[in-house]
């Protein structure tokens, strides 16, 4: 929001929320029924919607190819962080796009000329680039200067400057009564051409996506345009401007105020004096070189949407346990999109973070959770898998921590196959299960004297048990076999404070995978379900209480956090994670890797001092 909010600041449907789609309802319901009952066909009207999910879907992919580029680092321009503040200001980007649907249908309703438009007019084309090069162009940059003023930019642009680091949705980012200025002056062209009866839906359409185009390609953090195109062309630096152009007047405020020619720029003496400086560092900027990779996965095929490179506002929320409405809406692309990662799967670069003076990166197997769960499965995901280690080891990461499932016993004995398949390998793999048995044995309430195991016995679960019979906490379980498995892990000391259970009275129960339903309503009335395992189990019982998967909440000092870790809260991150960061702020050389366990007071005392907290149970 505008530092000094000024009149028709807030959005005409905000009180709607997420049902704001429906101020369009009226005019797609008219247009129903015109076809339906009046069998009347109007192309013109019947253009809207698909121009409409066009706009959003090209926002979409300028939004995902941003975070890519800038999560590899190539070509960045301000080397600073966006946080959550950002992507909960910049998430009403779509409201613009539901006005420019309103504006439509009224100029649809307004003027008969506008009636079954011809697909194609060359002479319309041609005068919107005219007036857009002209009259556009020109009134844009005075009335950007006007808002710099600080009656109208305390009032309004302000809310616009908030995001000094720029993502592609930052360039709709205004007050309604600012994009009521911004639609009036785009309304020159359109209504020049309807008034010359040069239209046509051609000109419509492109010209809105030229707008979103360059309102995108410009708010991008990256460098996009070559240098060479300048060469071939010089002329061209008056007539388009550049990612970098425009980043500076987001950070120097006072300069660079055309929309996408910069001429105006020139003409008028405000062109900042390190844009070229700014532009060509850009194109030098290399790829980073990340000291900690976190090797992860998709959990499910419309996690694709939840995960940074999806959708902004989704991945900023905690990836729900369920299928929602939305994903169904999605399904023909996720089926796409999973048909493409099964045939040629890739992994890709989709965060970096920075803690301190460690650069940090995440990395995702194009994989689901079911895929590992298929024996069948497990010669590919390896070969992936293995190919990312080599990857990284070539480029000089110092750690690779193993995320979900890309560690397990049967797939590659907890990443120790790696290691000696590659016995020449510099980069150091961690599973960081000793942080995740940490974190589990201290999230355990003070006080509690037994605890219940359930689900299936992992490396972690083994650790967990033998840490709480040292400290004199007796663990029951309701199976025989686990009975005897853990019976036969320890001395017979130490057994002594396990106990087979029929029914339970204990308020706390350790879970893994494979906890059945069956066994959940055992549970009494309070009970305080711990998982040891990467994935959570399913929550049947409202009675009770359901703490997260191994994790802790990251220090302040944790850079450009600015989505969920699938499930988990906002600024919370899996301990298998935290384990490798922790490994490569403190410089340990040995592998984490096979069926060793890390000294586990060791890197809890380690991540602790480095500014990880644990999880509140009221906050998970």
């Amino acid at each position: 929001m505008a530092s000094s909010p000024g009149i028709l600041t807030h959005w005409p449907w905000e009180p709607l929320g997420s049902f704001k789609y429906i101020v369009l309802g009226p005019w797609v319901m008219h247009s129903i029924y015109s076809v339906m009952v009046k069998n009347h066909i109007d192309f013109t009207n019947l253009f809207v919607i698909p121009l409409l999910l066009w706009r959003a879907l090209h926002n979409q992919i300028w939004i995902s190819f941003s975070r890519y580029r800038t999560a590899k680092g190539k070509n960045r321009i301000v080397d600073k962080a966006i946080e959550f503040e950002q992507v909960d200001r910049e998430s009403n980007w779509d409201d613009q796009i539901i006005l420019s649907g309103i504006l439509l249908y009224t100029f649809h309703m307004i003027f008969e000329s506008v009636h079954n438009l011809p697909i194609w007019r060359t002479n319309g084309v041609i005068l919107i680039i005219l007036l857009h090069a002209g009259p556009v162009e020109f009134i844009y940059y005075w009335l950007h200067r006007a808002l710099h003023h600080h009656y109208l930019y305390t009032r309004y642009h302000s809310h616009h400057h908030a995001s000094i680091v720029t993502e592609p949705i930052t360039s709709v980012i205004h007050p309604f009564a600012e994009h009521l200025a911004y639609f009036a002056m785009f309304s020159i062209p359109f209504l020049t051409v309807l008034a010359t009866g040069t239209a046509s839906l051609g000109a419509y359409v492109g010209y809105f996506t030229y707008i979103d185009f360059m309102n995108n390609m410009g708010h991008c953090n990256f460098e996009i345009v070559p240098k060479s195109l300048f060469s071939i062309f010089p002329l061209l630096k008056y007539l388009i401007y550049t990612p970098s152009f425009h980043s500076l007047h987001h950070t120097q405020f006072r300069t660079n105020y055309s929309l996408f020619m910069p001429i105006y720029d020139y003409i008028y003496g405000t062109m900042s004096n390190s844009t070229d400086l700014v532009y060509e560092k850009s194109l030098r900027k290399e790829e980073d070189i990340p000291h900690v990779v976190h090797l992860t996965h998709l959990a499910t095929p419309h996690a694709i949407y939840h995960m940074r490179l999806g959708i902004a506002w989704l991945a900023s929320k905690p990836l729900p346990s369920t299928s929602c409405w939305y994903h169904w809406l999605f399904y023909p692309f996720t089926f796409w999109v999973t048909l493409l990662n099964w045939i040629k799967p890739r992994t890709f670069v989709i965060e970096r973070n920075r803690l301190n003076n460690l650069s940090l990166q995440t990395w995702a197997v194009p994989k689901y959770q079911f895929q590992y769960l298929m024996g069948w499965q497990n010669q590919s995901l390896n070969v992936l898998i293995e190919n990312a280690i080599l990857e990284a080891d070539k480029k000089g990461v110092k750690v690779l921590s193993l995320g979900l499932l890309n560690q397990g016993e049967e797939l590659n004995s907890y990443g120790a196959a790696y290691v000696r398949r590659n016995p020449g390998l510099k980069i150091k793999m961690v599973n960081g299960n000793g942080l995740a048995v940490a974190v589990v044995v201290n999230t355990i309430p003070p006080g509690t004297t037994q605890v219940l195991l359930g689900g299936t016995l992992t490396k972690v679960a083994y650790a967990v048990v033998l840490a709480l019979w040292q400290r004199g906490i007796q663990v029951g379980t309701f199976h025989v076999d686990q009975y005897d498995k853990l019976k036969r892990s320890v001395d017979t000391n130490l057994a002594n404070n396990l106990v087979m259970l029929k029914a339970t009275s204990t308020k706390v129960w350790l879970v893994g995978n494979g906890l059945s339903e069956e066994e959940q309503m055992k549970a009494i009335k309070g009970t305080l379900f711990i998982p040891f395992s990467q994935f959570p189990p399913k929550k049947l019982r409202k009675d009770c209480i359901y703490h997260t998967t191994p994790a802790m909440v990251t220090p302040k000092s944790l850079e450009n956090v600015d989505s969920c870790e699938n499930w988990l809260p906002r600024r919370v991150m899996s301990a298998w994670r935290i384990g490798g960061i922790v490994h490569g702020l403190e410089g340990w050389e040995e592998h984490e890797c096979g069926h060793s366990i890390s000294n586990t007071d060791k890197v809890w005392e380690a991540a602790l001092r480095h500014g990880f907290q644990p999880l509140n149970i009221n906050n998970s």
